[in-house]
């Protein structure tokens, strides 16, 4: 068996892998534009998913927008004997961090900084290498992949700590905490950048090293 037969795709060998239960079924003969669904779950089947680096980078650049203004607005407005304090992501990492809370301050800071920042370089970067045509470490740049999807959801964790501070901190009635708009605008950034990730199809990162193995092959 040569190394082109052997790292032959479904794609090439043309059979749609289901996206939504993996099933790998055989191309239709017939051309033209035929809908083709799953025999198992009813998915719609595609080689590739439609238009996967359009609409990545259209919600990539979306969720770089919302990400300013996640930043610039407070997440939390506290209000104590008639005075207000309106803390932004930043600013409340820097208040546990000042008040001994270091474990606190670093989860937030790894959850709401660290963690959108790195998944939107990360997602632009396999955007770009993908519409570079890079055959730059295919294995590893598809694993960095599933890290990205697997722990982006997890920066929701200031969404959801604001909402509980909300909801339990009752201190009579002289203090009180609302979320303020910041949570709104990184909320946004969050599933965004989640769908993002669910609309980039990791297969195109191989696609190009199939196509140079067919043309060496003739």
């Amino acid at each position: 068996m040569t190394c082109a037969h052997a790292a032959r795709t479904a794609a090439g060998a043309g059979l749609f892998s289901c996206h939504s239960c993996s099933l790998l079924v055989r191309r239709p003969s017939m051309t033209g534009r035929v809908t083709v669904r799953c025999p198992r779950c009813g998915a719609r089947l595609h080689l590739r998913k439609p238009n996967s680096i359009t609409r990545s980078w259209a919600l990539l650049i979306a969720a770089l927008i919302f990400y300013i203004p996640a930043n610039l607005f407070p997440v939390t407005i506290t209000s104590y004997l008639g005075s207000i304090q309106a803390d932004t992501i930043m600013s409340g990492v820097i208040f546990f961090m000042q008040t001994g809370s270091w474990g606190i301050a670093l989860i937030i800071f790894v959850a709401s900084i660290v963690v959108p920042i790195a998944k939107l370089i990360v997602l632009g970067g396999l955007l770009i290498s993908v519409q570079r045509r890079s055959r730059w470490r295919p294995a590893e740049r598809t694993r960095l992949y599933r890290i990205t999807e697997l722990v982006g959801r997890w920066s929701m964790l200031d969404v959801f700590v604001v909402t509980v501070l909300v909801a339990l901190v009752r201190l009579g009635y002289l203090t009180t905490i609302q979320a303020g708009v910041g949570v709104v605008y990184f909320a946004a950034v969050v599933v965004i950048t989640m769908i993002a990730a669910m609309t980039f199809d990791p297969r195109l990162i191989w696609d190009v090293l199939e196509k140079n193995d067919e043309s060496n092959a003739h």
